[in-house]
C-alpha cells in the first residue's frame, strides 16, 4: 500500500500545480497588481488633493497680502492728497475728510497723531486723546517711510480707538476636542491690519495718519476669501470649502459652521496643528479634524509687524465626497474583477481538467500494475496530443513487461532450481566446515598450551613431590627443633602449594574436558586472574607491567575454560606487540549495550599498533602478522567463542599508539 500511495502523490502535485497554474494569475498576481495599482492610485489622488490645498492657500495668502498693500496704498494715497493738505489747518473739515475716507476705504479706525501721540484727528469722537506710538509701523512712519502691518492690540488698546472695537474683537471660547487646554473664557485680543503714513499738517508741522481694519469677526474679509478660493462648481458635489483667521488657535474669522446657522467662532485648532504651524513655523498640509468634520486642509503662520508668529490662515475643503469616490471606485474595480474572475475561471479549469485526468488515468494504471495487475490498461483518452501518445506508449510498454514478466518466471523456476542444488551443497560443506573449525580450535588450543609449556622445565609434579616429601623427612629428623624455624617451613609449604596449583591450572586449561565439562555462571574477573600465571614466563621475559583492573559486579554465563582461552590469547597478541617491554592493563567492568546488561573485558597493550587496514581484519580466519610464528585462526576462533555466548569482541588500534581489545558479554540470568 506504501508503493501505491508514493505513485498517487505525483498524480495529486500534478493536479494542484495544473490548478495553480490556471488560477495563480487570476487570483494571486492579477490581484496583487491591481492591488499596487490602487495603491499608487491612491497615493497619487491625496498627492492631488494636497497640491490642490496648496493652491488654495496660496490664493488666500494672496488675498490677504493684497488687503495690507492696499491698505498702505489708501492711507498713504490719502495723507498725500490735495484734500488732505487742504484740511490739515481746519479740524472739522479733518474729521469729516477722514469719516468720508474711512467708509470710502472701508477701514475700522482712521485717525492722526503727531509726533508725541496726542491726537489730532479722529473718525470718532470715542479714540483716547493720547495714543501708542511704539507700533513699529508707527516708528517707521515717524521716520518718514510708510508702513503696513499685521498687529496684536490688547482690549485696552482696542478701547482707546473705540468702544465698539472692543466688542467687536470679544470672542467667546468654545470647548474644543483636540485642543490645547486652557483656563481662558474668551478670546478679547484683536488681530489688527495697521497702516501708518506721514503726513504734513502745514506750518512745519509734522504727524502721522493712521488707519487699519480689526480681523476679529470680519465676515466679509472671510467670505471674500472663500469665494475666491473655491468659486461655484470647483469642488464635487457634497464637498464644501472653508476659510479661517486665527489669532494665535482661536477662530475669530470663519465660515466653518458649528452646527446649521451658527459660525465656529471661539472653537480652537487643535494641539498638532498648533504645534507645527505656530510652535514651529510650518505649514501644514494634510487632513485635519475641523470643529466636527475632517478637512483636506492648509494652514500657515501669520506674523505681526514685529515678526512673531501671532496667528494662522487657514483653507480646506470637506474630505468625506472625495473618500467616498476613492472607495467607489475600489469597489467597481472589486466588483469588475470578480464579474471577469467569476466568468474566466471556469473556462481555465475545463483547460485544466482536460489535462490532469488523462494523468490521473495513467497514474492509475500504473498503480494497477504495481499492486500486481499487469493487464491493466490506460485505453483510449480522447487526446491527441502529448498526452494521448504518452498513454498509448504507456499500453505498447505494459504489453512488453507482460511478456517480459512471463519470460522471467520461467527463468526464476530454473534458477530456483539450481539454488536448491546449490544449497544442498552448501549445506555439506557447511557440515564439513563446522567439523574443521572444531579439529581448528582445538590446534589453536594445543599451539598456545604448547608456547605457554615451553617456559616450564621438564616435569613439575615430580620435582614438587620430592621437595614436599623431603621436607616431611627434614621435619622429622629434626625433631622438636622444627619450631624454631616453623615460620620457614611454612613459607616452603605455601610455595610448594603455588607451585601445584599453577600446573593445576596449565592442566585445566590444556584439558578442560577433564576439569571443566559445562557452561556455567562466575564471576569474569576471576577468570581473567587465573590466566596471569599461565602466562607470567612471556610477561616476565619481555619486562611488561602487567595492571588489572576488577570492577565487574555481574556473572557471565560462558565455559570457564573458553573464556580463558580468549583472554589467554589476546594476552600473548599483547605481549608479541611490546617485544622491548610495555603496560598491559587488564579491566572488567559492568556495561550495557542496546538495553541488555553485561560485562567488559577489556585488554590494553603499548604495542606498535596497527593501522586501519590491519585492523579491519585481525578476526579473519588465517589471517596473521606474525609470519611463520601464528595461524592466524586464534582471534577468529575467540571471535566465535563469544559471539556464541551472545557476546562481541572489537578492536581498536592506531599505528606506534598500541591496541585495545574489548569482550562484551551479556550478563547470566
Amino acid at each position: 500500500m506504501a508503493d501505491r500511495g508514493h505513485s498517487i502523490r505525483p498524480a495529486r502535485s500534478v493536479r494542484y500545480r495544473l490548478l495553480a497554474i490556471a488560477l495563480l494569475p487570476m487570483l494571486v498576481i492579477l490581484p496583487l497588481l491591481l492591488g499596487v495599482t490602487v495603491y499608487r492610485w491612491n497615493a497619487k489622488f491625496d498627492a492631488a488633493l494636497i497640491s490642490k490645498v496648496n493652491g488654495d492657500l496660496t490664493i488666500a495668502h494672496q488675498y490677504l497680502a493684497h488687503i495690507l498693500d492696499n491698505t498702505g496704498e489708501h492711507v498713504t494715497a490719502l495723507g498725500g492728497s490735495v484734500r488732505f493738505r487742504e484740511a490739515a489747518g481746519d479740524g472739522a473739515a479733518l474729521d469729516a475728510l477722514l469719516d468720508e475716507a474711512r467708509a470710502r476705504l472701508e477701514l475700522d479706525f482712521l485717525y492722526v497723531i503727531d509726533r508725541e501721540g496726542r491726537l489730532m484727528a479722529s473718525v470718532t469722537g470715542q479714540t483716547a486723546g493720547a495714543l501708542r506710538t511704539d507700533w513699529p509701523v508707527i516708528r517707521d512712519a515717524l521716520a518718514g517711510r510708510p508702513s503696513t502691518g499685521i498687529d496684536i492690540f490688547d482690549n485696552a488698546d482696542l478701547q482707546t480707538l473705540s468702544l465698539d472695537l472692543a466688542a467687536r474683537a470679544r470672542v467667546p471660547l468654545v470647548p474644543t476636542p483636540n485642543a490645547v487646554p486652557t483656563e481662558r473664557t474668551e478670546e478679547t485680543r484683536g488681530m489688527v491690519v495697521q497702516s501708518a503714513s506721514p503726513v504734513n499738517l502745514g506750518d512745519g508741522r509734522e504727524a502721522v495718519l493712521v488707519g487699519g481694519i480689526l480681523l476679529n469677526q470680519n465676515l466679509v474679509f472671510i467670505d471674500t476669501i472663500n469665494d475666491l478660493v473655491y468659486r461655484e462648481a470647483s469642488l464635487p458635489e457634497g464637498s464644501q470649502g472653508t476659510a479661517t483667521l486665527f489669532l494665535d488657535d482661536v477662530r475669530i474669522s470663519t465660515n466653518v459652521r458649528l452646527f446649521e446657522g451658527r459660525r465656529a467662532l471661539g472653537t480652537r485648532v487643535s494641539a498638532a496643528v498648533r504645534s507645527a504651524v505656530l510652535g514651529e513655523g510650518q505649514t501644514w498640509l494634510d487632513s485635519a479634524f475641523v470643529v466636527n468634520d475632517w478637512y483636506i486642509s492648509a494652514y500657515e503662520p501669520i506674523e505681526d509687524s514685529r515678526g512673531k508668529r501671532v496667528g494662522m490662515l487657514y483653507v480646506g475643503f470637506l474630505e468625506a465626497p472625495f473618500t467616498a469616490a476613492k472607495h467607489q471606485t475600489v469597489l467597481t474595480i472589486v466588483a469588475a474583477f470578480l464579474a471577469i474572475t467569476a466568468a474566466s475561471v471556469p473556462i481555465f479549469l475545463r483547460w485544466a481538467r482536460g489535462i490532469f485526468e488523462p494523468l490521473e488515468r495513467v497514474d492509475a494504471t500504473i498503480a494497477k500494475v504495481e499492486s500486481g495487475d499487469l493487464g491493466a490498461r490506460t485505453g483510449a483518452v480522447g487526446s491527441r496530443d502529448e498526452i494521448g501518445r504518452v498513454a498509448v506508449h504507456l499500453d505498447d510498454l505494459l504489453d512488453q513487461l507482460e511478456r517480459s514478466d512471463r519470460q522471467l518466471r520461467r527463468w526464476n523456476e530454473e534458477l530456483n532450481a539450481r539454488v536448491d542444488e546449490r544449497t544442498r551443497e552448501l549445506q555439506l560443506a557447511n557440515r564439513q566446515l563446522e567439523a574443521t573449525t572444531k579439529q581448528l580450535i582445538m590446534s589453536e588450543k594445543l599451539a598456545a598450551i604448547g608456547e605457554i609449556t615451553a617456559g616450564v622445565a621438564h616435569e613439575i609434579n615430580n620435582p614438587i613431590a620430592v621437595m614436599q616429601g623431603n621436607l616431611e623427612v627434614v621435619r622429622a629428623v629434626v625433631g622438636d627443633r622444627a619450631e624454631l624455624a616453623k615460620v620457614e617451613f611454612q613459607l616452603l609449604d605455601e610455595q610448594i602449594q603455588r607451585i601445584s596449583q599453577i600446573v593445576t591450572k596449565l592442566l585445566q586449561f590444556a584439558k578442560p574436558e577433564e576439569f571443566a565439562g559445562f557452561v556455567d555462571r562466575h564471576a569474569p574477573g576471576a577468570a581473567v586472574a587465573d590466566c596471569l600465571p599461565l602466562v607470567q614466563h612471556l610477561l616476565a621475559r619481555a619486562a611488561i607491567e602487567v595492571t588489572l583492573t576488577d570492577t565487574a559486579g555481574r556473572l557471565v554465563l560462558m565455559n570457564r575454560t573458553e573464556l580463558q582461552q580468549v583472554v589467554v590469547n589476546l594476552v600473548v597478541n599483547a605481549i608479541h606487540a611490546m617485544p622491548d617491554g610495555g603496560r598491559l592493563a587488564m579491566t572488567t567492568r559492568d556495561s550495557d549495550r542496546d538495553g541488555r546488561p553485561g560485562v567488559e573485558i577489556v585488554v590494553s597493550d603499548t604495542g606498535i599498533g596497527m593501522d586501519p587496514a590491519v585492523a579491519a581484519k585481525v578476526f579473519d580466519p588465517f589471517f596473521t602478522t606474525k609470519r611463520q610464528d601464528g595461524t592466524g585462526l586464534g582471534l577468529s576462533i575467540s571471535q566465535t567463542l563469544v559471539r556464541r555466548q551472545g557476546g562481541a569482541i572489537a578492536c581498536a588500534s592506531r599505528p606506534g599508539e598500541g591496541a585495545t581489545f574489548t569482550v562484551w558479554l551479556p550478563e547470566a540470568e
